[in-house]
Order: structure tokens, then C-alpha cells, then sequence
């Protein structure tokens, strides 16, 4: 028998033990012990004098050890929360930032300058576990949305995350960027394509380190797929249409220089959570 652990003992004991790895140490513990008890948030700060069973603590304690080889707590348990969705996620794609959160509020506040129908679609590029749409689509019901990625695994986990959510108004289909979307016009189209430079050092610590590199890096020094995405997202936008897409803190200057190039209007850059350049969007 162990020793009968409390669980705000617990966990204060797991975000000991991880804090030389993660800047979020107490919550990773939180969401580890949670996963282990099945139970909500809140269930923490309403029972922390509450103690572990051996079942418990022996389970919870081997999560924290494979949180602290630097696996991503979301790998661990299997899924991640984004916008207002439980979105299972996997190896085969990225895990979810909140960051990215901020695209989602960005295209929300902008389509007031779009003439949206029943019959507008919009169009989610390399939309990995479906997050970005998902979480337009729940927003949007009277639009339709469709999601792409060149991944087999990825639309798969995409459609799943869509009836885990109970999303309807949302497909997702195998593409290389716009190569199988055909002909259809999009009223909105979004993405959180790779934009990190290959040689960048950061490539090997936290997270990413665990997911795949096609998914993170882009050649021209992390542009290439940006600049792909905005010389021919013209071609599939509705006249006013809105191109949303994500980028490096250090590419915001770029990004506007190719919407520019590319006849875009009234582009604007959007901060994120950090207060750094990561959202540019315009109108066609």
C-alpha cells in the first residue's frame, strides 16, 4: 500500500517533478491526475483533501513520468481542448495552440465586410486535427466549411474530431494545398500552414520535437507555403472574399508584402496571446 497522497499533495508533488521541463508544470499535473480520475476541472479545487487509491496514484504517477521524458500531455491523454471542442489529437498532426485561437476570433470579427449566404463556403488548408474549421463551423452554422490536408492520418483524425463535436456543417477531404478542392468558390479561406525555418533551433525542444516536421517547417526560410497559399488563394475566393492565414512572429512584414503582390485589400496584421505578429488577413 502507498502512502495516502491528497490530491493537491499530488499534484503539487508531480509539478515538482516536472518543472524542469514545462513552463506549465502545475497544469500539466492537473490535466494528467484529471485524465486518471475522469473528472472535471473543477472536481480539484472542490475535493483537494480528497486521497488517492494505490489504482490512482500508481496510474497517475507514470503518466507524469512519460510527461517528464518530454512527451506533450496532450499525446499522453489523447486530446485537447480548442475554442469551445475536445479535439482528439494524435502524432499524425499538430497539437492545437492557443495561439491559434486568435485566428478563429480574427475571421469571426472580419466577415462583417462579406456578403455571407446560406450558400458561402469557407475553406480550412492543412487543417490537420480540423480545429480552425471546426471551430468556425460551430460558429458559423449557415455556412459550410470544408477542410484539407495532404495527410491520410490527419483527415481521418479531422472527421472524427467532427463527430466528437457533433460539427454537421463541416467535411474534410485528402488535398495538397488546393490540388483536390476543384472549382468552388470560398467566401473565406484560412490557414495555419508550416511556417518555421528548417535550420531553426527550436525544432528539437518542447513539444514539436514530438510532431511532425512536415507539419512545422517550410523552405524560403518558413514563407514557402505562405507565399503558395496567397498568390493562389485569389483563384478560389468569392469577390469580397477574406483570406485568413497564420505565420511567424518575425513574418508579418512578409506575409503583408505577398497579400499586397497578390492584390489584397485592407490587410492588417493581428497580434497573439504573446502580443506578436502571428494573424494577417485581407480581402479579394
Amino acid at each position: 500500500m502507498t502512502k495516502l497522497v491528497t490530491i493537491e499533495a499530488a499534484i503539487q508533488l508531480a509539478a515538482d517533478s516536472l518543472q524542469v521541463i514545462s513552463d506549465s508544470a502545475k497544469l500539466d499535473a492537473e490535466l494528467l491526475l484529471l485524465h486518471i480520475l475522469n473528472k472535471p476541472k473543477s472536481y480539484l479545487f472542490t475535493w483537494p483533501d480528497r486521497t488517492l487509491d494505490d489504482v490512482q496514484y500508481s496510474a497517475f504517477f507514470e503518466l507524469v513520468a512519460e510527461r517528464a521524458k518530454g512527451r506533450p500531455v496532450a499525446h499522453i491523454i489523447g486530446h485537447r481542448d480548442f475554442w469551445t471542442l475536445d479535439l482528439e489529437v494524435n502524432n499524425s498532426t499538430l497539437i492545437p495552440r492557443p495561439d491559434t485561437e486568435t485566428l478563429v476570433e480574427v475571421v469571426l470579427e472580419s466577415i462583417n465586410n462579406l456578403n455571407i449566404t446560406d450558400q458561402s463556403r469557407g475553406l480550412d488548408l492543412g487543417t490537420g486535427t480540423g480545429a480552425i474549421a471546426l471551430a468556425l463551423a460551430s460558429e458559423l452554422p449557415s455556412m459550410s466549411w470544408l477542410g484539407a490536408d495532404f495527410n491520410h492520418d490527419a483527415v481521418n483524425l479531422a472527421r472524427r474530431n467532427a463527430q466528437r463535436n457533433k460539427v454537421e456543417n463541416c467535411q474534410f477531404i485528402q488535398s495538397d494545398w488546393f490540388s483536390n478542392v476543384g472549382s468552388e468558390k470560398y467566401a473565406v479561406i484560412v490557414s495555419n500552414p508550416p511556417y518555421i525555418d528548417p535550420t531553426d533551433p527550436h525544432l528539437s525542444e518542447g513539444d514539436v520535437q514530438f510532431e511532425p516536421k512536415s507539419a512545422l517547417v517550410a523552405e524560403a526560410s518558413g514563407t514557402a507555403d505562405l507565399e503558395h497559399i496567397i498568390a493562389n488563394a485569389p483563384k478560389y475566393l468569392t469577390s469580397p472574399g477574406l483570406l485568413a492565414v497564420e505565420h511567424g512572429y518575425d513574418q508579418g512584414a512578409i506575409v503583408r508584402q505577398a497579400f499586397n503582390k497578390n492584390l489584397f485589400k485592407n490587410i492588417k496584421t493581428f497580434v497573439d496571446l504573446g502580443q506578436n505578429d502571428r494573424i494577417t488577413i485581407g480581402y479579394f
